[in-house]
């Protein structure tokens, strides 16, 4: 009896005294750097979940290796839901066909929150580019082979460019970031000829008018950019998409995923950060957990046929 008491009274204490998620601060992990679209989606998530949950979500950007450094970190962090990572197809899905050997496993490794969002690419020249058009860059790169260059910092700039390449059979040299801002910076200077940019910088830098777009990745144009041409236009069953979501490490929680996932979907509910996404050249695409799960795998498997009909081979 006395034994049966005490247990009681000592799951009671920890019923009391247990404090309701989150207490303190949470560490939300950019896997690329500051000014990416990644970043600036991580920040518009964080500050609405900061806003619902009451304590401070504090983005960290850990950029390098396609992704891979944050990634690995994130997967060792305790499960407790004070580690979350914004992260893309590049380290949740790209990376396994990118490199020989990975310290992560991103699908066994993560406990899967909601899909953010998607988002294209723009190859993007210096406004005085001799190519005024896509056409126009098609001919200029065949008859310059191996002369010009391309920056990228993403699976999704990395397999855009090596599509390219094998679809409209060109030859350029390829040049590896740790993130797509040094790349843009690279091309504004001259260094790089061109890049495969999110639209979320690539919109930025139009307005700018210091960088030129001359296509996107997406199988259509983009209805933020309307005379921006779809590369498919002239070579087509091009198209490349990728994607934002919400991770935590493995063995976090059910009731944490299940909050911070409810706070996200109606956090991209409300029409100021549709709206904002819009501005950052991204559609609000939520999926659920187990959604997200399911379309992490399918995604694997989708990267590795990408990366193979690109001719990419593993790092």
């Amino acid at each position: 009896m006395r034994l049966l008491l005490s247990i009681l009274l000592s799951v009671g204490g920890f019923s009391v005294c247990a404090q309701p998620y989150p207490s303190k601060p949470v560490k939300l992990v950019v896997p690329f750097p500051t000014g990416s679209a990644t970043d600036q989606i991580a920040r518009v998530v964080g500050r609405e979940l900061q806003e619902a949950l009451r304590q401070p979500f504090v983005v960290e950007n850990k950029p390098g290796a396609q992704g891979s450094i944050a990634a690995t970190e994130v997967a060792r962090a305790a499960p407790d839901g004070y580690t979350l990572m914004v992260t893309t197809n590049t380290p949740q899905a790209a990376n396994v066909s990118l490199f020989k050997k990975l310290n992560y496993d991103p699908a066994k490794d993560f406990a899967p929150i909601a899909r953010l969002g998607t988002i294209s690419f723009m190859l993007m020249v210096r406004a005085d580019f001799p190519a005024k058009d896509f056409k126009q860059f098609l001919a200029h790169a065949r008859g310059n082979p191996g002369k010009l260059s391309g920056g990228y910092g993403s699976a999704g700039s990395q397999v855009s460019q090596a599509m390219l390449r094998s679809m409209a059979k060109i030859d350029f040299i390829d040049v590896p970031y740790k993130g797509l801002p040094q790349a843009i910076t690279d091309v504004l200077g001259g260094s790089v000829s061109f890049t495969f940019a999110d639209l979320a910088n690539a919109l930025t830098q139009i307005k700018g008018a210091k960088l030129r777009g001359i296509a996107v990745t997406s199988q259509k144009r983009s209805a933020l950019a309307q005379d921006v041409p779809a590369i498919a236009e002239e070579l087509p069953g091009y198209e490349l998409i990728a994607w934002f979501a919400l991770v935590a490490p493995a063995g976090t929680p059910r009731e944490v995923v299940a909050s911070v996932y409810d706070v996200t979907a109606k956090a991209l509910a409300k029409p100021d950060v549709r709206a904002r996404f819009a501005s950052l050249g991204t559609d609000v695409a939520l999926m659920n957990p187990e959604q997200l799960g399911a379309f992490i795998q399918a995604e694997i498997a989708k990267w590795a046929t990408l990366a193979k009909e690109a001719g990419i081979q593993p790092e």
